[in-house]
């Protein structure tokens, strides 16, 4: 094992510069997850799903549904047969946004995609399994099929629910690089 480590070990003329280089990594690697919020989405909060601007319309009219009472995002958005398969999609489902957001690549009309629609199904019958009677209804149409507006109404753009009441994120700008534009300016 040590013969190991020691053929990982650079020369001894770089240990300083792999030490900072590594350590700007390290810093970096923890900035952009604090900028970023990522501990936020290992929670079921609602609010997490507003980092990004672009959930206002389903936040806003989930939060005026039935459903608000009852359940959260990730009752209805992620998988809840075991915490691996919950985390896993999760994780997956995260770095898909995240890089679509940083790409600047967010369509103007979000649409859900087939594995979130199975898993939205899935949490439907979980949760409303003594309302379902009838099991052929139950495998062959989607509940979306009859009950369209819940819990999100008709929500087909970003400019859907111009006046809706939703948590105002903070700004992702660093305090420290507020306080020097602000010092740049005067």
């Amino acid at each position: 094992m040590k013969g190991f480590i020691k053929k990982l070990a650079p020369p001894p003329a770089w240990k300083v510069p792999v030490i900072i280089i590594s350590g700007l990594i390290c810093g970096l690697l923890f900035y952009l997850l604090h900028i970023s919020r990522a501990a936020s989405y290992l929670s079921d909060e609602p609010s997490t799903c507003m980092n990004c601007h672009i959930m206002a319309p389903q936040y806003a009219t989930w939060s005026h549904s039935s459903h608000r009472e009852n359940a959260n995002c990730n009752d209805c958005h992620v998988p809840h047969q075991n915490m691996v398969r919950k985390y896993w999609f999760k994780a997956k489902d995260g770095m898909r946004h995240a890089t679509i957001f940083t790409l600047r690549r967010e369509p103007q009309v979000i649409m859900i995609r087939e594995e979130g629609r199975q898993v939205v199904q899935e949490n439907c019958i979980r949760c409303h399994s003594r309302l379902l009677t009838d099991n052929k209804v139950r495998m062959e149409r989607a509940c979306w099929e009859c009950h369209r507006e819940t819990p999100h109404g008709r929500v087909n753009s970003l400019s859907s629910v111009p006046y809706a009441r939703v948590p105002v994120q903070g700004s992702t700008i660093p305090p420290w690089m507020q306080r020097s534009s602000k010092q740049k300016k005067h």
